[in-house]
This record gives structure tokens, sequence and C-alpha cells, in this order.
């Protein structure tokens, strides 16, 4: 199909997802905003760390990511850096949450 690229089997460690989920303490979303303004460069500079998509449903006050990684041990080192110790201190957030996923190659696909 055109557009669309279906994820080869992978050669060495598969690829590993992991969302992390949290609730804003005390702070108001536009003042989320500005710690993503302030923060969110950091992010590219992870060794392992192929996308980031940051999640908002205000409404239900939840808010975190979704990280795509070359492997499950940049995961792992990501989890015991000090950015994710940031985030898990951060009087900010609370009820924070992270879980990881194993990507199913075969079906997976990314369209352009």
């Amino acid at each position: 199909m055109l557009g669309i690229h279906y994820i080869p089997e992978p050669i060495e460690s598969p690829m590993h997802l992991q969302i992390v989920n949290f609730k804003l303490n005390g702070i108001a979303r536009t003042e989320y905003d500005a710690i993503l303004a302030e923060v969110s460069s950091v992010f590219p500079t992870i060794p392992g760390l192929r996308a980031k998509y940051f999640l908002a449903d205000d409404e239900g006050n939840t808010y975190g990511g979704v990280y795509i990684w070359e492997s499950q041990q940049a995961m792992q080192d990501y989890q015991s850096g000090e950015i994710f110790k940031g985030i898990q201190e951060q009087q900010a957030f609370m009820d924070v949450t992270s879980r990881d996923f194993d990507v199913i190659d075969a079906p997976t696909f990314v369209k352009e």
C-alpha cells in the first residue's frame, strides 16, 4: 500500500513503548503548558527515545506521555535517570504511573 510502511522484523532488541500518566496537583493546565514549554526540548536528546507524544485529558485531570523507545534497555536507562525521577518527584504531579509494552512488529505500521 502506498504511504504505509510496515515495521520489519527486529534485528536486535525490539522497539518498546511506555505510557506515563499523572494528575496535576495544585496547578492549572496553563501552568502545566508553561512547564512543558520549558522542558520539552530535553526529550529529543534522550538516548534511545525515538518519539514522545504529550497527552492531556483536562476533564479527567490526566496527563502524561507515550514514549517510543528503540529498546527496553533504553527505556530502563531513562527510568533510572534524573529526568524520570524528576517527573516522579515533581510536587505538581501526583499519582505518577508508568507502564511498558512490547511492540508486535508484524502488523504494526506507520503512515506517511
